[in-house]
């Protein structure tokens, strides 16, 4: 699905697994959903940010607390990533969520550290909180709720996307 910019139906109802992401990435995914769920928070993966970026996977809390978490799941892809300062500016809290094998003493300092794999995740060093203002948190928990709004709608009726490319062309 293609999209034009601040197309309300563009990239970011792409579905969770794209194709991108390799099996460990997945499997640390699933372990962060179950780790943030565990933690009182809801997960959006593949969540699109209104710079371009898409955060591996973004929680809500309760409280309206906004966290990502970016993947990283080998020593290469880290190396090869140096884009994760970008979305600082659309969390409360960031953190890097690698395998337990990782060599976690090469990721930056004032980021959160989480160890997860398929079964599930642990937080092993809080991210130092970024509080958001209030106009952003807004609209980036407005979004986060029509992503998954409209992904779940996509679940109920798979020829809604056709339906909607048809609108759209």
């Amino acid at each position: 699905m293609t999209s034009m910019p601040n197309n309300p139906l563009g990239p970011t109802n792409s579905p969770p697994q794209d194709g991108r992401q390799s099996e460990a990435a997945c499997d640390i995914a699933r372990g962060v959903a179950r780790l943030l769920r565990a933690h009182g928070l809801v997960a959006v993966a593949e969540f699109t940010l209104p710079n371009g970026r898409r955060a591996d996977v973004m929680g809500l809390s309760d409280k309206g607390d906004l966290w990502i978490l970016e993947i990283k799941s080998c020593l290469a892809d880290f190396r090869a990533d140096n884009k994760w300062p970008e979305y600082q500016e659309f969390c409360d809290r960031f953190f890097f969520a690698v395998a337990p094998d990782f060599p976690i003493e090469i990721l930056p300092a004032g980021t959160g550290l989480v160890l997860a794999d398929r079964f599930g995740g642990e937080i092993e060093r809080h991210a130092e909180e970024l509080r958001l203002p209030a106009a952003r948190r807004k609209a980036l928990t407005l979004r986060l709720a029509r992503v998954a709004a409209e992904r779940l709608a996509l679940l109920h009726d798979p020829d809604l996307a056709t339906r909607l490319n048809a609108l759209k062309a």
